[in-house]
C-alpha cells in the first residue's frame, strides 16, 4: 500500500478516535440527542473529507505534469496556463452563491427571529415603562437617579469621583478647564451642545478685545481662557466682553440658538452630550444610545450637582 494512503487510514482513525474519546467523556455522551448526533455526523464527515481532499491534491503534486497553452503574460519569466477553472471548484463556487441566497431569504432572513432582536424589542419597552414610571422624579431624586446611572455607566473614563482620572477624561466638578477652553477657542468647535450643530470659529475668526475683526492674540487667549476656567471670575473679563458675550451671555450661561452654557452644566447640555457625543482636547466621547431620556437627564442633574 502507499504511504500516503497508509498515513490517511492512520491519521483518520486517530481523528474519529479522538472525537469518540471526547465525545464518550462528556456527561450523557449523545444521550439521543439529535443535534448533538448530527454535529458528530459533520465532524466524521469533515475528518474524512479532509483527508481524501489532501490526499488526492498530494499524489496529483507528485504525479500530474503541467501542460497545457501558456497565456502571453509572465512575471520573473513565471508564466500561467489557460487551464480552464477545475469543475469542482464552480460547483462550489455556486453552490456557496445558491446557498447564500437560500440563506438570506428563507433560511434566515433579515426579518427572522433573532435573540438580539427580541432583546432589542424587549429593552425598548422596558425603556418606554421606564419612562412613563418616572417621568415625574424631579429634584434630589433625580440627582441620586443620575448618580446610579453614573456610576454604572460613566466611572470607567470619568472616574468615581467625576475628576477625569488624571486627564485621562474631562474633569466633572468643574464646567471647564482651563485646556479645554484654549483649545476650543485655538481650532474652534463645531458640536451638538444646543441639540444641533453649532459651528463656533477658531481664533482667526472671532474678534479681539477691541470690537476688531483681527485674530484674538495669544495672551488674550490665555487671559479669557483663565477666566472661563475660573468660573467667571479673575482677570480676562474684558476679553470675554469683547469676543464671547454675544454667544456665551455676559453671564456665560449661554444665548439660546447662539451658544450653549459655559458656565454650569445643565441637564439638557448634558444630555445633548449624550445624545450626540463629543470631540475635545483629550479625544472623542461616544454617544450613549443605550441610556433612555430620563437616564440622561438624571446623569445632567447629578453632574449639575457636582459643582455646587
Amino acid at each position: 500500500m502507499n504511504k500516503l494512503y497508509l498515513w490517511g487510514i492512520i491519521v483518520t482513525v486517530a481523528m474519529l478516535g479522538a472525537t469518540y474519546v471526547t465525545v464518550g467523556y462528556q456527561k450523557g455522551g449523545l444521550n439521543g440527542d439529535i443535534v448533538n448526533m448530527l454535529a458528530i455526523a459533520g465532524a466524521v464527515a469533515l475528518v474524512i473529507i479532509t483527508i481524501f481532499v489532501v490526499i488526492k491534491y498530494v499524489r496529483q503534486m507528485q504525479t500530474d505534469t503541467a501542460d497545457g497553452e501558456l497565456a502571453d503574460e509572465s512575471w520573473d519569466n513565471i508564466g500561467e496556463y489557460k487551464n480552464d477553472l477545475p469543475i469542482g471548484w464552480s460547483i462550489m463556487f455556486l453552490g456557496t452563491m445558491v446557498w447564500g441566497m437560500w440563506y438570506f431569504t428563507v433560511g434566515y432572513p433579515v426579518n427572522a427571529y433573532s435573540q438580539i432582536g427580541e432583546y432589542n424589542e424587549d429593552s425598548a419597552v422596558l425603556d418606554a415603562k421606564f419612562e412613563k414610571e418616572h417621568a415625574s422624579i424631579t429634584g434630589d431624586r433625580l440627582v441620586e437617579m443620575g448618580e446610579s446611572v453614573f456610576l454604572a455607566e460613566c466611572i470607567v473614563c470619568h472616574g468615581i469621583n467625576a475628576d477625569g482620572i488624571d486627564g485621562q477624561s474631562a474633569n466633572l466638578n468643574q464646567r471647564l478647564e482651563l485646556k479645554v477652553v484654549k483649545n476650543v477657542i485655538e481650532n474652534g468647535s463645531n458640536e451638538h451642545l444646543l441639540g444641533m450643530e453649532m459651528p463656533m470659529p477658531d481664533r482667526n475668526g472671532l474678534m479681539n478685545a477691541n470690537n476688531d475683526y483681527a485674530p484674538i492674540t495669544d495672551a488674550e487667549i490665555d487671559a479669557v481662557a483663565t477666566y472661563v476656567a475660573n468660573g467667571m471670575t479673575g482677570a480676562g473679563a474684558d476679553v470675554f466682553a469683547g469676543t464671547c458675550v454675544m454667544c456665551h451671555g455676559a453671564d456665560g450661561k449661554g444665548v439660546d440658538g447662539m451658544g450653549p452654557n459655559i458656565r454650569e452644566f445643565t441637564p439638557t447640555l448634558v444630555t445633548n452630550v449624550l445624545n450626540h457625543g463629543k470631540k475635545g482636547v483629550i479625544g472623542r466621547m461616544p454617544a450613549f444610545d443605550r441610556l433612555n431620556a430620563k437616564q440622561k437627564e438624571a446623569v445632567g442633574a447629578y453632574i449639575n450637582s457636582l459643582s455646587k
